[in-house]
């Protein structure tokens, strides 16, 4: 694509050199520059892009997008300035890759909870349905039915543009995205189209980057204050916040709840470890999830699957044959009738939801044993909220090591054991290797008994100095819930 084409929807503020150039690729990584190369450097968090124009020249940068000019030019390279490089990426990136969301409908799932399940259940209903459908996930992203890995909640606006065109180019006619408050802050989203956005709910999280709730709540209300007219938001009632995040926009607001009225409404009749028994819209249906949040969650995917036109009716049959997300409130049963859990829960609203959703089944009928950690290099603040709700809701607990990252895990278990008061201390072991966490909960473990272990949910491996480890909650798990030997089993 030819240099004036790429920046036509961007204002330079100077531009060096001539624009009728071809450019064969975009990149944010001057690693991956090659030859006839746009090579844009953005400020970012952990370093200046601005210092790699020299490196991504070498490899064969034909041209460079630039917020100051460098003093030593090159000149066989074109120089566009710009006021704000992060914003020109998306726009940028958009046009290289032929404006991808002009071509297919676009619907991101933004909130502390729940953007995993909400983005892939629509994907696969819509898939069900007969559409091509791609998805952009925490958990995997696919171009309908091809699974392409990730490495962010959000990609960079490159990457992202690269995979929503090859959505598009694959005849993909809709594409659910997880929307992650660092995107929208970090501006990975800009120049996309947004068909409709879905707000799930908001409690503490990301403040080691955000630093306050208000800037937290900011960057996830800009992604619906930016959301076009033509588009719809569908905003959860039941969240305090869920008025206030779309009360700036100029898109089409619906509302979902299940406690009052709204839009699309819904309650909880039965609930079992098998399932619930739900009531959306004053119809019965029965799904394979648990838990209220699950039950909100299911709700947002009706409310979004007619907003985008399918009828009520077959939007709650669909629901129907929809299953759990692999590592959301994922349950195994041993042998011996001990349930264990595995879930992504790494925030303190998130295990109260999910254990709360635990003791609604149980019904006082047998014990809860928690085994959770936090992340390393995380929001700090969080880790003993984290320990004091999940003690106040279990029987027992296990302080364990999450991905301590480039901390020590002593540390970090340190800053979640602060929160427990002496009755919590008196049902709290600490036990830093998980693996060892895991087995010592399942041995403690009677029938009736339920096994929570939180905080990594789909994830494969444990993130200590920087490698990653392979490591598996639900393989752990299995390799322990398997029958054995009555002298060897334990009480599992």
């Amino acid at each position: 694509m030819k240099l004036n084409e790429i920046i036509a929807g961007i204002q330079p503020v100077e531009v060096a050199g001539p624009t009728d150039k071809d450019i064969t690729g975009v990149s944010i990584d001057s690693r991956l520059v090659e030859g006839g190369h746009l090579f844009i450097a953005v400020r970012g968090t952990q370093a200046d892009g601005h210092a790699y124009i020299p490196a991504a020249i070498e490899r064969g940068a034909a041209a460079v997008v630039c917020e100051t000019l460098p003093e030593n030019r090159n000149e066989s390279v074109t120089y566009i300035v710009v006021a704000d490089s992060e914003e020109a990426t998306g726009q940028i990136a958009t046009a290289f890759y032929g404006d991808p969301t002009s071509r297919l409908k676009l619907v991101g799932v933004t909130g502390t909870n729940g953007k995993t399940t909400i983005a892939t259940l629509l994907y696969n209903m819509f898939r069900n349905f007969g559409y091509k459908a791609g998805l952009v996930s925490t958990v995997c992203n696919y171009v309908d039915g091809e699974a392409v890995p990730t490495d962010h909640t959000t990609p960079d606006p490159v990457t992202l543009n690269r995979l929503l065109g090859r959505m598009a180019d694959a005849g993909c006619q809709y594409a659910f995205m997880e929307v992650s408050s660092h995107a929208v802050a970090q501006k990975r989203i800009a120049g996309l189209k947004f068909a409709g956005g879905i707000f799930t709910n908001l409690t503490r999280d990301h403040l080691d980057y955000h630093k306050t709730v208000e800037n937290y709540l900011r960057a996830k209300k800009k992604f619906f204050d930016d959301m076009p007219k033509e588009a719809f938001s569908l905003t959860n009632m039941d969240d305090k916040n869920g008025a206030v995040m779309v009360q700036n926009t100029r898109s089409k607001v619906y509302t979902y709840s299940l406690r009052g009225l709204a839009d699309f409404k819904g309650r909880v009749l039965e609930s079992h470890f098998e399932g619930m028994l739900l009531e959306f819209n004053g119809r019965e249906l029965a799904v394979p999830f648990i838990g209220r949040f699950n039950a909100s969650n299911l709700l947002a995917v009706f409310g979004t699957a007619v907003l985008l036109g399918v009828k009520e009716e077959d939007a709650l049959v669909a629901l129907t044959a929809l299953h759990p997300v692999a590592g959301r409130f994922d349950a195994i049963r041993s042998p011996k009738g001990v349930t264990a859990i595995v879930d992504y829960a790494h925030t303190p609203d998130a295990l109260v939801n999910v254990l709360d959703a635990i003791h609604d089944v149980l019904q006082g009928r047998g014990q809860v044993i928690t085994v959770v950690g936090a992340g390393g290099n995380r929001d700090k603040g969080k880790r003993p909220l984290m320990a004091k709700e999940a003690a106040r809701r279990s029987d027992h607990l296990f302080i364990t090591s999450d991905n301590p990252r480039f901390e020590d895990p002593e540390d970090i278990m340190d800053d979640m054991m602060a929160g427990l008061d002496d009755a919590a201390l008196q049902k709290t072991i600490r036990i830093a290797d998980r693996r060892s966490a895991i087995k010592t909960a399942c041995m403690l473990a009677n029938p009736g008994d339920v096994i929570l272990v939180a905080g990594k949910g789909h994830e494969t491996y444990q993130d200590v100095k920087g490698v990653k480890h392979h490591f598996d909650d639900k393989e752990e798990l299995r390799k322990i819930m398997e029958p054995l030997p009555a002298s060897s089993a334990g009480n599992i």
